[in-house]
């Protein structure tokens, strides 16, 4: 081949390099204030970083899907780097947030403060939204607990976390869409606007070249912590709850469970948390269409419909009968044969189950197969959803059921609990007061992102960081070489 033509194709892919390289410089930010090349003040690059981690290994993860992420090695191995990208992104995010409060940057750069509070605000969403899908307890205790709040705050119809398929679809499309478009436009106008500039007349500055090699040897240092954090502590897998290993393991429970939610006297038949999102009817639900189908398959005798042909006075009686059987530990094998319509009718819902065939019924009846709204509402109504969190390290409602990462029952480091911790001390808190529910705790926790997305329009408190010099902490000999060059001088 002729040697222009070999020079030709090698000045090509020069060419496109260099155009793709121009492309990346031209949204450099050039010029920083003398302080803009400490780490405090190149954040939001590092949150870049991250974010780019957290999309292409939930994408990886998607793709292979739940199963392969929770049980093989290079799965938990991904999902422990995803999991600590997003603890490292939140912790960032809310430094970042911190040093432009404590420098009151908020005072002339109004907007770009908002933007900032509402993704902080998203972000955290997003986080609780990825801990529901993950396919393991942690993720039906996660969605259990996340339930009350957004049913608490009147939203449970559109945000249920029982509903993996819909949660899957926020956390993986609309919220990562609707950060992407509010970080570019953050990202647009601190590029058009520059860096923020001290509003104090006594911190010395001067505009100097961004150091853009720093900044990449800090994003190289930032991707090494994330891989040697998922390395050490991996992210634990606890297999999910099932209607056959309750049914194999406890059958008794699972029995007087039928059995209130047969009555109507269940959690579920009776949630009043200021929303009803659980209309539906829980003995049609749990007894009658399951049981239904083991007519039909078994062609045995309809024992729910013999019961309810009895008068009411009977049917109290056979009722707690019932009752007083299983909670007095009776057989499953000696309830099949009892004369008791409803004690024969509730062990073959057991027997059904521990057959593996009643938790395949169950979610036949969701509208969809990621729907597991009828299943963890069981297992919370029955109680085991929590004494299974307690035997494997004592996970409360708390703590939203958020991995203990370590690779053991108790953990070394529970994602989220620092920065869950003051929504925490509100349930507690709450806890003690009569009448107190989560519809409080939502209305408090969203006063407080909105008194911190329009800080720079109140009065009086936007000056408090001001007026307590908090700016100082950001604001040193450390990080502007002016105050560091002053402070010499002054000793000469």
């Amino acid at each position: 081949m002729p040697a222009d033509v070999l020079d030709g194709g090698a000045s090509r892919k020069r060419g496109n390099v260099s155009r793709i390289r121009d492309v990346v410089r031209a949204v450099y930010i050039k010029k920083v204030p003398s302080y803009g090349n400490s780490f405090f003040f190149t954040i939001g690059v590092y949150l870049l970083e991250l974010f780019c981690i957290l999309a292409l290994t939930g994408i990886i993860m998607a793709v292979f899907g739940p199963n392969w992420a929770n049980t093989t090695a290079a799965g938990t191995f991904l999902l422990s780097i995803h999991i600590w990208a997003a603890e490292a992104f939140i912790t960032l995010i809310l430094l970042h947030l911190t040093v432009n409060l404590f420098t009151s940057m908020y005072k002339r750069k109004r907007l770009v403060w908002m933007i900032g509070g509402i993704m902080l605000f998203i972000v955290l969403l997003e986080f609780a939204f990825g801990v529901g899908i993950g396919g393991s307890f942690i993720a039906q205790f996660n969605a259990a607990a996340g339930a009350d709040l957004w049913n608490g705050m009147g939203v449970g119809y559109w945000i249920n976390p029982l509903n993996a398929g819909a949660v899957y679809g926020w956390h993986i499309a609309v919220v990562p869409l609707l950060l992407i478009a509010l970080m570019s436009m953050h990202f647009m106008l601190v590029k058009k606007e520059g860096l923020g500039k001290p509003y104090r007349k006594d911190i010395p500055y001067s505009m100097v070249m961004a150091d853009h090699k720093k900044m990449y040897s800090r994003m190289a240092y930032v991707l090494a912590i994330v891989l040697v954090f998922a390395f050490f502590l991996r992210v634990p897998y606890y297999p999910p709850l099932t209607m056959h290993g309750i049914a194999q393991s406890q059958p008794d429970i699972m029995a007087v469970t039928l059995l209130n939610e047969f009555n109507f006297s269940s959690g579920t038949a009776t949630y009043l948390d200021t929303i009803q999102p659980y209309t539906f009817s829980t003995r049609k639900v749990y007894v009658t269409v399951p049981y239904s189908k083991y007519v039909n398959l078994t062609g045995t005798r309809n024992l729910e419909a013999a019961f309810l042909a009895e008068p009411q006075q009977v049917q109290r009686e056979y009722l707690g009968q019932a009752f007083a059987y299983f909670q007095g530990n009776g057989t499953i094998a000696a309830a099949l044969n009892s004369s008791n319509p409803m004690i024969a009718l509730t062990g073959q819902l057991v027997k059904m189950a521990q057959d593996g065939i009643y938790g395949a019924v169950l979610q036949g009846e969701e509208n969809t197969g990621l729907n597991y709204t009828y299943a963890i509402r069981f297992y919370e109504d029955s109680g085991v959803l929590y004494s299974h969190a307690a035997a494997l390290g004592g996970f409360s409602a708390r703590q939203w059921g958020l991995p203990k990462l370590g690779g053991s029952g108790s953990g070394i480091w529970q994602v989220a609990a620092y920065w869950t911790a003051p929504y925490d001390l509100l349930e507690i808190v709450g806890d003690g007061i009569p009448g107190w529910n989560d519809l409080q705790n939502g209305i408090i926790a969203l006063a407080a992102f909105a008194v911190l997305v329009l800080l720079p329009y109140i009065p009086g408190l936007r000056e408090v960081p001001d007026r307590l010099k908090l700016y100082k902490v950001f604001w040193n000999r450390f990080t502007v070489p002016e105050i560091r060059e002053r402070r010499a001088r002054r000793r000469r």
